[in-house]
């Protein structure tokens, strides 16, 4: 068994040969190993660690904005070429003892409704995560790494950062390469690097809840040793992760690589794929056991009728729950921070025109007494 273990009293700046906030084929691996080795990484928080237990909400406007997410990488896997599929196995994901939920002004499903920062601390323990913030409220453990990928290549790095400019031009949302706040901070790496706030087909920042222990994930690779890095740990999460963060931890995760040559090319993969043998979490959470549910169409507040417009029938089920939180006493904010945490936007119907439908799922459970 290999591994990685890093400081969390310092940031990922002060220890910049662990790890990197950017993804790049030029940043070098900090470890090699064989397939079927048994790999263990250290890693950090979404925040780098700039979240203390004791801080308040006036405290986050003085955080570094462009550090999400420190990585612990690049692992080198032996024999990884372009054109394999590198399958890796998530043996364990343990969770430290603090984490945190907060909403960032202008980012979330709802940033137009939610305009204000608001902060909640988790206490992580026995496999459960409570926050004073949310008196009454138990989250079971649902550990996974939210940030996970591979290196891409040069030329996908060059087309990738083209279309999010494309993007950018139109008129939509998408963060550009910046050196700021970037580790390594060697150029070009630091200039042309890929922020890891978006996933992409090398896979990253896709927050799949499903990725718990004992799930597969599987990456088309694109450099040698394919360069796997992980971070961003996350002890439980709503599908959607609506307000931009979940119960985010630093965590210890253990990781086996398999490859299999030539698949990804064979077949044409471009996308990641992932699978779990067995339930990904307790049947009585993953299904989930004892829930309500709200509903959202594709209606506009003013009873515009659009059609097959998936996101805002999602929007309107997030806030039609979010409205049901609030006709039990919580205040919008908690609502909010609640659907982030446990609650799972899931299509209904993608095929009754107009009305494709996304449905709200709440589990009562993680309400105490």
């Amino acid at each position: 068994m290999k591994s990685v273990e890093i400081d969390r009293n310092m940031r990922l700046k002060e220890e910049p040969t662990k790890g990197h906030n950017r993804w790049h084929p030029d940043i070098p691996p900090i470890l090699e190993v064989d397939p079927g080795e048994e790999v263990v990484l250290e890693t950090r928080d979404a925040s780098d660690g700039q979240i203390k237990p004791n801080m308040t909400v006036d405290d986050l406007h003085s955080l570094d904005t462009k550090v999400a997410h420190p990585l612990t990488g690049p692992v080198y896997v032996k024999g990884a070429a372009p054109g394999d599929l590198l399958e890796i196995e998530y043996l364990d994901i343990i969770p430290q003892a603090n984490g945190w939920t907060r909403n960032r002004p202008g980012a979330g499903f709802l940033r137009d409704l939610f305009q204000d920062p608001y902060l909640a601390h988790w206490n992580i323990q026995d496999g459960w995560a409570t926050s004073p913030q949310l008196p009454g409220v138990r989250i079971a453990n649902g550990s996974f790494m939210g940030t996970a990928g591979i290196a891409p290549s040069h030329s996908q790095l060059e087309q990738w950062t083209r279309r999010e400019a494309d993007l950018v031009a139109r008129g939509g949302i998408a963060a550009l390469p910046d050196p700021e706040d970037a580790v390594p901070t060697v150029e070009p790496v630091a200039s042309q690097g890929l922020r890891t706030i978006p996933p992409r087909e090398n896979c990253g920042n896709v927050d799949a809840k499903q990725l718990t222990k004992g799930s597969r994930l599987l990456i088309p690779v694109n450099v040698a040793g394919a360069l796997y890095s992980a971070g961003d740990g996350h002890f439980a999460q709503g599908d959607s992760e609506c307000c931009i963060t979940a119960i985010e931890m630093g965590a210890t995760v253990a990781v086996r690589f398999k490859l299999h040559a030539g698949e990804a090319a064979r077949h044409n993969i471009r996308f990641p794929r992932f699978a779990h043998p067995g339930f990904f979490a307790p049947p009585e959470w993953a299904a989930p056991r004892n829930f309500i549910a709200t509903m959202g169409m594709p209606i506009r507040e003013d009873g515009t009728q659009e059609g097959e417009d998936l996101t805002l029938a999602a929007r309107n089920a997030l806030i039609n729950m979010i409205e049901l939180l609030q006709e039990r006493g919580w205040s919008r904010e908690q609502a909010y921070i609640i659907c982030s945490v446990a609650v799972d936007l899931r299509i209904s119907n993608a095929v009754d025109l107009p009305n494709v439908t996304v449905s709200a799922f709440l589990p009562e459970d993680i309400f105490q007494g």
